[in-house]
């Protein structure tokens, strides 16, 4: 399964990333309710901190953002479970298949690269404030020299008494 693939199925949802258990169940070649079964046999495996119900709320931005969801999740009085990263990995012990490991694998890459990237990301948005604040730093200096400069040009620009003799007209 491609990477990219598994990246678009990860959404964020109460500031964590998660996977939704239909798309883990289509991936493990399993039914969403067998998958859930196997959840409810081994619910000791699984705290809030790994597996959650959605909300009504939560389902609707979930179905906003995303475009592949299947219709009848869109309009199921079910609420789809979400798995975080450690929830993910605690489903391979759970469903024990040979795709199961595999599908995990690669799971586990995906939110790998994706912290990857967010760590990348705070990098970048550093430097980019750093840019900004040193940019900003010379945009005053710049306005500063050019304020001194208009206002010797007023200086310079103001009518002067004229040195030396000056004869009356009569």
């Amino acid at each position: 399964m491609e990477l990219q693939l598994i990246q678009n199925k990860i959404f964020e949802v109460r500031g964590l990333r998660v996977m939704l258990d239909f798309d883990l169940a289509e991936m493990y070649e399993v039914k969403t309710k067998v998958l859930k079964q196997a959840v409810k046999r081994n619910i000791n495996r699984f705290p809030p901190d790994f597996m959650f119900e959605l909300t009504k709320v939560e389902l609707e931005e979930v179905v906003t953002i995303c475009d592949h969801l299947p219709e009848s999740i869109k309009y199921s009085y079910i609420k789809p479970t979400a798995f975080t990263e450690q929830g993910v990995a605690m489903l391979s012990s759970v469903l024990r298949s040979e795709k199961a490991i595999e599908v995990n694998v690669q799971i586990m890459r995906a939110f790998v690269i994706l912290r990857q990237y967010a760590l990348g990301y705070v990098e970048l948005n550093r430097k980019l404030e750093e840019f900004m604040i040193d940019t900003n730093m010379q945009f005053n200096d710049i306005y500063q020299a050019l304020t001194e400069l208009a206002s010797q040009k007023e200086l310079d620009n103001k009518p002067r008494n004229p040195i030396g003799y000056i004869q009356k007209e009569e």
